[in-house]
């Protein structure tokens, strides 16, 4: 049974209006994969900074070679928008920090950790 310091604690975890358990909808982690395309071809010294700075996110990056560059994330959100939202956002920091150039994205992916892979989701 959750005493009272164990609801101020869940409470802490979730803001009013969020997900969480008073909304019935818990965050599950996300896969959300990014991809931008440009004009030039990135150099594998510019792919491994957005590596770096991927990283705090549990990310990847990909695009050495080519003039696409992206990264896949993992974030917690209670829904698909959600967490495409959030990992935009994480990819935007990430892509400032590395000082790539900023191409237009033209590809964005999310899976669920709660969908059934065979649903193809």
């Amino acid at each position: 049974m959750c005493t009272g310091e164990c609801r101020a604690a869940v409470s802490a975890q979730f803001r009013p209006g969020e997900e969480g358990p008073a909304s019935g909808r818990v965050p599950v982690r996300w896969s959300v994969g990014i991809e931008t395309e440009g004009d030039r071809v990135l150099s594998r010294e510019e792919v491994v900074e957005l590596a770096d700075a991927v990283a705090t996110s549990s990310g990847i990056a990909t695009g050495i070679g080519t003039n696409r560059y992206g990264a896949q994330l993992l974030v917690e959100a209670g829904t698909r928008d959600e967490a495409v939202e959030k990992a935009t956002a994480e990819f935007s920091r990430a892509v400032a920090k590395a000082g790539l150039p900023v191409y237009p994205i033209v590809r964005v992916e999310a899976a669920g950790e709660d969908e059934d892979e065979d649903a193809g989701g």
